[in-house]
């Protein structure tokens, strides 16, 4: 056993949706161990790609949650996606944001001038998720992009965890604008390197951890980023997609929630093709993963995912691994 995960490590970057909490209330235990993250010296940062409310309002919902947060220590793709196109188009540009009064408000600090519709001919389009964007919102989007608007997209997650379950998130509505006009967007959140690479700096992290529950977005922009990046298992990823994930989207630990993060992380040892974790040992027969522990401990996944990233280090088989478990 080793150390404490957190120990290595000088402060955490972590998402919000599905590690923090799912819909109005928080994930079990992830408060408290945010608490514990500065009474042990760390530093702590909320990087999303929710485009739909302000830093501010981000902080205050995460405070009666009980977690610490100020709105300097939230970095959000609105204010991403206002700066990447300002790199796009000159300022006092017409831009037709799809999304929230927060897009729009950042929209509007680049010096922008913000359009309702397809009809102002906009030079540019944004877009970001928001409960409220409705048909008529994507048809004006797809109207001006046909035209030849430059597209912004704050972020492509296709899915947010949610109180009652899994709702469709803003990539389901860029994918729709996609298949209406043909045209693909530029990206400013996760999962590009910058949003982390951003907040990093700004909170004076040199060795940050990456939590997040999606490896599309979370794990791959922390992996692009060139940092360690670990899987908390209350979101939308599970250890079994792990297991089959893209070899960019493997993260580099596995927990079952943030209070793991101030517990030992048991090394793993391979010997001879075994990979063991504490009393679990997993073993790669052709497509198959096999593994001496029980499925429902974190160990047992910890030590299968090891086995089969080794046995395909840089690629990722078509067909995901069978695996079975034997105690």
């Amino acid at each position: 056993m080793t150390e404490r995960l957190i120990d290595a490590f000088d402060g955490v970057l972590s998402d919000l949706d599905g590690v923090v909490y799912a819909g109005p209330h928080a994930v079990p235990g992830a408060t408290e161990a945010l608490n514990r993250l500065g009474d042990n010296g760390k530093g702590l940062a909320y990087i999303t790609n929710n485009a739909s409310r302000s830093a501010e309002q981000v902080a205050e919902h995460l405070r009666s949650l009980g977690a610490p947060a100020t709105a300097a220590q939230v970095f959000g793709s609105a204010v991403a996606g206002a700066e990447l196109l300002a790199g796009e188009v000159a300022r006092g540009s017409s831009v037709l944001v799809v999304g929230s009064a927060t897009l729009a408000e950042a929209v509007r600090d680049q010096g922008f001038v913000v359009v309702a519709s397809a009809e102002d001919t906009p030079d540019a389009v944004i877009q970001g998720f928001s409960p409220t964007v409705g048909w008529k919102d994507l048809a004006e989007a797809a109207y001006a992009i046909a035209a030849g608007a430059v597209w912004v997209a704050t972020n492509t997650d296709m899915s947010i965890p949610q109180e009652r379950g899994i709702a469709p998130g803003n990539g389901t509505l860029v994918a729709a604008v996609r298949s209406a006009t043909g045209a693909t967007p530029l990206v400013a959140g996760k999962p590009g390197a910058a949003l982390f690479e951003t907040a990093a700096r700004h909170s004076g992290l040199e060795q940050a951890l990456v939590v997040g529950d999606r490896l599309d977005t979370d794990i791959l922009g922390g992996n692009r980023a060139g940092m360690a990046t670990v899987l908390v298992l209350t979101g939308v990823d599970s250890a079994r997609t792990a297991l089959a994930a893209p070899a960019d989207e493997r993260p580099t630990f596995l927990i079952d929630g943030l209070g793991a993060l101030f517990e030992p992380y048991p090394d793993i040892v391979a010997v001879d093709g075994a990979h063991t974790c504490g009393s679990a040992t997993a073993e790669v027969v052709g497509s198959e993963v096999s593994v001496q522990g029980h499925e429902d401990a974190v160990d047992s996944w910890r030590a299968a995912c090891a086995a089969w990233w080794a046995a395909h280090p840089r690629t990722t088989p078509e067909t995901a691994p069978t695996i079975s478990f034997t105690s």
